[in-house]
């Protein structure tokens, strides 16, 4: 028996989320038990480090199986792809030891939200990207974003109903960016709530649009009050970009190309 590696890109668009559910519905993780057990012959059940939302894409989700299977770990990548439906690719695939778990080793995940910011909607970013066609003072999100660095406690940037032992995660970083017309969020820590970079995102939108002063930040922060933070900005915005193991570093994950200014 071994326990194989995957890193796994997917738009999100058609799936109901990373994990299985109740009921028949379509999941990432479905369709790659499902793949993986024609492949193998056997009965594989992935563990996913990330459950990301309906609507949400990744480029390099981490997900491990374990396999009595011959194929050599850095094979599966090539096998899968060439059974899985395009909106899901494998982009590596390694042997790791018997007890290494995703969600259980120390990390850092990147995650990136995109505004479309324009007169007009464009089609190639209708699943991909939150369209708002209003004035966006980027400067000032850019320096609100500021504030989020460090070690606090999250409970005001947290969808109710969340079952953790502690709402306390660290920032390293993050930037606001405007490239041409899309204005990209990134932000990197050591774990994130339920639906915390969408109300990250959607907070810092209320900073551009003028509604909440970059000064608020740290005070709307630490006060741990859901109701003074913005909106969860639309599931379609966002993206996992990559996790970081210590131990196991993957292949960079390329981001995607920005729009032609």
């Amino acid at each position: 028996m071994k326990r194989v590696m995957l890193r796994v890109a997917y738009e999100g668009t058609h799936y109901h989320g990373w994990q299985i559910q109740p009921g028949n519905v379509v999941t990432v993780e479905g369709v790659l038990n499902r793949t993986l057990s024609g492949l193998t012959g056997e009965e594989v059940q992935v563990i996913g480090a990330s459950r990301t939302d309906a609507g949400v894409h990744a480029l390099g989700n981490v997900a491990v199986f374990d396999t009595e299977s011959h194929i050599p770990g850095e094979k599966f990548s090539y096998a899968l792809n060439q059974r899985l439906p395009e909106d899901i690719v494998v982009q590596e695939s390694r042997e790791v030891p018997g007890d290494f778990h995703p969600r259980y080793q120390k990390c850092r995940k990147t995650y990136e939200y995109t505004i479309l910011n324009r007169r007009f909607p464009l089609p190639e970013y209708r699943n991909t990207a939150m369209f708002y066609y209003g004035g966006l003072d980027v400067e000032k999100m850019s320096r609100a974003g500021k504030a989020f660095v460090g070690e606090w406690d999250f409970a005001g940037f947290c969808s109710a109903g969340a079952q953790v032992q502690t709402t306390v995660r660290k920032i390293y970083d993050l930037q606001v960016e405007r490239a041409g017309e899309l204005v990209r969020i990134r932000v990197e820590g050591n774990g994130f709530l339920y639906n915390m970079v969408r109300i990250i995102a959607g907070t810092l939108l209320e900073v551009g649009k003028g509604k909440i002063p970059p000064e608020r930040m740290g005070e709307i922060i630490i006060a741990k009050d859901r109701s003074l933070a913005g909106p969860t900005a639309p599931a379609k915005g966002l993206r996992l970009v990559e996790i970081r193991y210590n131990a196991f570093p993957l292949a960079s994950a390329q981001p995607f190309p920005n729009i032609a200014e």
